[in-house]
């Protein structure tokens, strides 16, 4: 009947809707640093099956295809895209990238994430009244392990490693060392905002270790990492969606003008 159409191309338009906002968001975020692109993952519903493939029919034959008739499509959730954004070249000795696998651990407000830590490829640092390291966002989540920079400090270092040290008078003085955590699942990892991932059960608990070892990455000095989400990629999405959609409403015309047809039946 056209009403199981209805249903399936309904079930079309209300996917493809979504599918068009993580496309939106994606393409809104085309120049935060460190961000991460999501793509939507479909999957079929329920089966309608009216002869099942390998039954034997009244005359002792099996079927062989059966009669299946599928109910629509919906969303099975959202990938994180954990892929290597390019690397950009800046002037600010704060500014920092990871080459390779890795996230940035910051501090987060008690009952934000399970481990009390957050998570981020966003590198672009400074310091707060204190001299300490902090996210240059709107929340300046403190960089954990805690650096701590005075404000007489030249010469500011970060090695591949990790490594920070800076120059105080004529001696150079070992600020620390900035570690990388990374997951099992980072496509598991929780966005939150403010560039910042917490992790769940999916993502697994953080492994922290140094930098530049063990398949770690590297950090990069006066480079910030951009985003990953791909301009064209996302606008050939954007086309193929709205095109999907179109589709979809054209079956629910057609459906609609079906059903019309069968209650004019009743005319002749």
């Amino acid at each position: 009947m056209s009403t199981i159409s209805l249903n399936t191309a309904s079930t079309g338009l209300n996917a493809l809707s979504t599918n068009l906002d993580v496309i939106a968001n994606n393409l809104a975020n085309v120049n935060t640093t460190g961000f991460r692109s999501s793509r939507a993952n479909f999957e079929d519903l329920f089966y309608l099956d009216q002869a099942q493939p390998g039954i034997e029919e009244e005359y002792g034959t099996p079927n062989p295809t059966g009669l299946q008739v599928g109910l629509g499509v919906q969303l099975s959730g959202t990938s994180l895209n954990v892929g290597q954004g390019s690397l950009e070249p800046t002037q600010d000795p704060f500014d920092l990238a990871i080459m390779g696998d890795g996230w940035f651990q910051v501090e987060l407000p008690p009952g934000t994430s399970m481990d009390g830590y957050g998570y981020t490829r966003a590198g672009d640092f400074t310091r707060n009244q204190n001299g300490q390291v902090i996210m240059a966002s709107s929340n300046g989540y403190l960089l954990e392990p805690s650096i701590t920079i005075p404000s007489d400090a030249i010469n500011l270092t970060v090695d591949e490693f990790g490594n920070v040290q800076y120059q105080e008078g004529a001696g150079i003085v070992n600020a620390g060392q900035i570690t990388l955590a990374r997951f099992i699942n980072p496509a598991g990892l929780q966005a939150i905002g403010g560039n910042i991932y917490v992790p769940t059960y999916a993502s697994g608990e953080a492994e922290v270790a140094e930098a530049n070892v063990d398949g770690y990455g590297a950090i990069k000095q006066f480079f910030l990492e951009s985003s990953n989400a791909e301009p064209v990629t996302e606008l050939v999405s954007l086309i193929k969606t709205q095109r999907a959609f179109e589709m979809n409403s054209q079956v629910i015309q057609a459906a609609n003008e079906t059903l019309q047809e069968i209650v004019n039946l009743r005319r002749f």
